[in-house]
């Protein structure tokens, strides 16, 4: 994992805004809590209790994934360290919700939204919120929006968080095929209806939102299908839609039930709880979904064939360490977890592999995981994958044995 303490420019205090505890204006405060009665209040006292938010997404603070581990990695920072934390889903807009945060002296806001543009730029001639609040610390996710077109960072205190998510939706979408082409053998006698691969072999992939944050699942999947596609010398059909948003999982159930309808036997969802209305679709019609974010793989059990994580509960555990210790001022602004890190991955497929009752289909699974701990080894050396969050551009031409549709 890239280094997490590279010396940074000098930064500001973080402890010099003192504010009042009051309601916050346009917020829907869903967890308040004050986990201690231990640290001073007082102004410019560096050991006063400090003060931690995160602002969920549409999604909400219990989609099971993204939100909730994040929560629960700053509920746990506030029990542990007698930190006062304060978890928000915002009812007037991000940028009021995050005014509002700044304006009441957090020392760090975790922004969990894909909402960046009143932050880092400002809107309606404001001043980004970043300048106008200089001793928060403002983290992001899923892009890095804060540096200008020669690299240089704009606001020294916000940090971006990404994860080499494009390297373990490779192995996703490696998988997919492997268990695709082999279906037949792994869940002989199981309650599925899989489409014959000498009919149709497709994949599907729905996500929230057009960002980088999102497509960078969809492209890692992508030649993570070529890559054994090309190996078997067969083409896949690759059926994507962007724009399902984070809530709909009646949508996230019809848009599932086209493209199984037109022969994929996987579909990958990353769209929040859009990603409940496929695992649903996905046990209806007796064939196979993908989660993400959390481990989500007992939420149909059997039909759910791998989550690939991203565990935000670990940046933010590390920036509060780094807070806590006085350290956080020699933080790089971009923080980059890889899969090595433990932060992304790939589940270890516990619940998929009850399905696989056969000896045949037990040593048909082993052969297949023994290739993904293979591409494990070799993802990001020998295989380059392209980051879109790190602002590559992915080139449909590389992956010639995928028909994007």
């Amino acid at each position: 994992m890239q280094d997490f303490m590279n010396k940074k420019m000098s930064r500001r205090s973080f402890f010099g805004t003192s504010a009042a505890v009051a309601t916050i204006l346009g917020l829907a405060a869903c967890g308040n809590s004050s986990t201690s009665d231990s640290g001073s209040s007082s102004s410019g006292d560096e050991n006063k209790k400090k003060r931690i938010a995160v602002l969920c997404d549409d999604a909400g603070k219990n989609d099971n994934g993204y939100n909730q581990a994040a929560v629960e990695g700053a509920q746990k920072v506030g029990q542990d360290k007698g930190w006062e934390v304060k978890i928000v889903e915002p009812t007037n807009g991000v940028p009021d919700a995050l005014e509002s945060l700044g304006e009441d002296g957090y020392d760090i806001v975790f922004n969990m939204a894909y909402d960046f543009e009143a932050l880092i730029n400002g809107v309606g001639g404001a001043e980004p919120l970043a300048s106008q609040y200089p001793d928060t610390e403002w983290v992001i996710f899923n892009d890095n929006p804060n540096k200008n077109d020669d690299g240089s960072v704009k606001h020294k205190n916000v940090i971006a968080v990404l994860y080499d998510l494009n390297e373990s939706s490779f192995l996703a979408g490696a998988l997919s095929v492997l268990v695709n082409e082999n279906a037949e053998t792994l869940f002989k006698g199981g309650d599925y209806s899989f489409t014959d691969p000498s009919t149709a072999r497709a994949c599907g992939f729905i996500g929230g939102t057009n960002s980088a944050g999102i497509v960078v699942f969809s492209y890692g999947y992508i030649t993570g299908i070529n890559y054994e596609a090309e190996k078997l010398g067969v083409t896949y059909d690759y059926y994507a839609k962007y724009d399902a948003g984070f809530t709909d999982s009646a949508g996230g159930a019809t848009v599932a039930g086209t493209y199984y309808g037109n022969g994929a036997n996987v579909v990958f969802g990353c769209a929040g709880s859009v990603g409940d209305g496929i695992t649903s679709k996905a046990k209806e019609v007796g064939k196979l979904a993908i989660q993400v974010d959390g481990n989500k793989d007992d939420q149909q059990p059997g039909y759910v064939l791998t989550s690939v994580l991203k565990n935000t509960n670990v940046p933010v555990q590390t920036i509060c360490d780094a807070l806590d210790d006085g350290s956080l001022s020699s933080m790089d602004n971009l923080q980059d977890y890889s899969l090595a890190s433990g932060a992304t991955g790939l589940t270890d497929c516990t619940e998929i592999q009850k399905a696989i009752t056969t000896d045949e289909g037990k040593a048909k699974w082993e052969e297949i995981w023994a290739e993904i701990e293979d591409l494990k080894g070799k993802v990001g050396s020998e295989i380059k994958v392209v980051n879109a969050q790190n602002g590559e551009t992915f080139d449909p031409s590389t992956c010639p044995n995928v028909n994007i549709k």
